[in-house]
């Protein structure tokens, strides 16, 4: 079993006041099915990285729907979720009364006992310092030889998504691929790989970005 530490920072507090909404609201069932065929990809790209028997932990899991498509498969031996907001956790607790769902204020949240696998989507560009959080996930989450995947559709080659900070009213950062590439380099992680999927006119797809700790 996986614990958290205590945790003192957060994403951006309105990032989590919006998410909260959304999930009172109903709309993570929308998420979740916008997303779901980025994060099919997220996943066969990053599951022949992996050991045997990984542990995996999905970052801003939202109502869980990820942690339990994860789980279910035959090499995972454990699949976790941790979001910001508190409302999204009841919600993923309450369709999946057994699972391992977290409340945790990132990026100073962090596991006591590190894994294979850190998935993330959507949730990264809304951190204050983006770097810290890809630097804390190398030294303190993963397991030697884990993988980070983190998909995000707020880039600066994806034109349509630009406009979000100011139509959502929210602090988002804004980075090239190159730029982004350059933050996990930084962070020790190896093995890099990029992918827009799921493209089409006037969208860039979501990025997808895979890199080991070696």
């Amino acid at each position: 079993m996986i614990y958290p530490h205590d945790y003192i920072r957060t994403m951006h507090n309105s990032a989590i006041e919006v998410f909260s909404r959304w999930a009172m609201e109903g709309r993570d069932e929308g998420m979740e099915n916008g997303h779901a065929p980025s994060v099919e990809v997220l996943i066969s790209k990053a599951l022949p990285r992996l050991r045997n028997q990984f542990k995996s932990i999905d970052v801003g899991c939202g109502n869980g729907w990820a942690v339990r498509k994860i789980s279910k498969l035959t090499d995972c031996s454990l699949s976790m979720g941790v979001d910001g907001s508190a409302a999204m956790i009841d919600k993923a607790k309450k369709i999946d009364s057994g699972g391992n769902y977290q409340v945790g204020k990132l990026p100073d949240w962090a596991p006591l006992e590190k894994v294979d696998l850190v998935l993330s989507m959507e949730f990264i560009y809304y951190l204050e310092d983006p770097f810290e959080f890809i630097k804390s996930t190398h030294d303190d989450w993963l397991l030697d030889g884990g993988t980070i995947a983190i998909g995000m559709d707020h880039y600066l080659e994806n034109e349509t998504s630009l406009s979000w900070p100011d139509s959502m009213n929210l602090k988002m950062s804004t980075k090239s691929i190159q730029d982004w590439l350059l933050e996990f380099k930084k962070a020790g992680f190896t093995n890099l790989e990029y992918h827009q999927t799921g493209r089409k006119v006037n969208w860039a797809g979501t990025l997808i970005i895979l890199g080991t700790k070696e």
